[in-house]
């Protein structure tokens, strides 16, 4: 039974080097049939970008919420998690009565909350979530290559790939970089930001 009043979450991008963390927070409509949402991981970006649209149109409510790269090197990747939750189920209207994270790290709510360790591949909502937060920081990704196109953003979103790798030894790290994280501060260490 899908519940409207409870809020699925679930948030993309605590391992990348570069790019802020996204979550996101849905109430699906239980009028509408939900069996086709799955872990965003298990799908095609294209069944991905279909499935956003369909979530952000037939969805109860959904919202996003990001904390930035300088806020995740102020707090530390947990703490910025956190704080895009935080974010992304402060900005569900109408306001859901309870939340369901993915995983087993709860962030505080001004409402109750459970944490489901594969939430994502198992309630409904917390797939919707994971779609919309994904295929949100994909587009995002995708900017940050238009700006600083010789780090390879739109092909590896930020995460530790070997071309990224090489990228970061070769260029140093651009102010998409997190600094708080040790490949970026030991390329940071080795040469200056790229402007």
């Amino acid at each position: 039974m899908i519940d409207a009043a409870e809020a699925g979450v679930d948030e993309v991008g605590r391992g990348p080097l570069a790019g802020p963390v996204v979550a996101a927070a849905v109430c699906l409509d239980p009028r509408v049939d939900w069996q086709m949402l799955r872990d965003s991981k298990r799908l095609s970006a294209k069944r991905r970008q279909a499935l956003d649209a369909l979530i952000r149109e037939q969805a109860a409510g959904w919202a996003i919420g990001v904390a930035e790269v300088a806020e995740i090197d102020a707090l530390n990747i947990r703490g910025a998690t956190h704080l895009a939750m935080q974010r992304a189920v402060d900005g569900l209207q109408p306001k859901a009565a309870r939340v369901v994270v993915d995983g087993n790290d709860l962030p505080a709510f001004d409402c109750p909350a459970r944490a489901v360790i594969g939430g994502d591949g198992l309630i409904a909502a917390v797939s919707a979530a994971s779609i919309i937060a994904k295929v949100y920081r994909d587009a995002l990704l995708d900017a940050l290559h238009t700006q600083y196109p010789e780090y390879g953003f739109n092909r590896h979103s930020g995460y530790p790939t070997a071309d990224h790798r090489q990228a970061l030894a070769r260029l140093g790290p651009c102010p998409a970089h997190r600094r708080s994280f040790a490949p970026v501060r030991a390329a940071l260490a080795a040469r200056p930001v790229s402007e």
